[in-house]
């Protein structure tokens, strides 16, 4: 990640744990396939501020975290599986970084 970003991957495989494993000033954005499109600028947007996303596992997200979340979106109109979403929202994360900061990567 370009300097003064940082990231880090948590895993949690029981429901119950996952509210303790964020942190407690980030924006939570849920990832849901019926969520919001954004294009890459407004990606960017969403890192000016300290943010959590959250990928469910195959069932999805439990409801009520849903509810929570400032933010529904979505990565593709595709269902991805958990471990592609992952990838795609780590390089999503590192373009928008890139282009925060000014770095060529990103091009239009």
């Amino acid at each position: 990640m370009p300097k003064g970003y940082e990231l880090a991957r948590i895993a949690v495989k029981q429901e119950h744990r996952l509210r303790a494993a964020l942190p407690r000033n980030a924006r939570l954005i849920a990832l849901d396939e019926r969520g919001n499109d954004y294009n890459t600028r407004q990606f960017a947007g969403l890192l000016k501020s300290e943010a959590a996303f959250v990928i469910g596992g195959a069932d999805g997200l439990p409801a009520d975290l849903k509810s929570e979340a400032s933010l529904l979106l979505r990565l593709s109109s595709l269902t991805l599986p958990h471990a592609l979403a992952q990838v795609v929202l780590l390089e999503q994360l590192y373009r928008a970084a890139t282009l925060l900061t000014g770095h060529p990567y990103h091009r239009e």
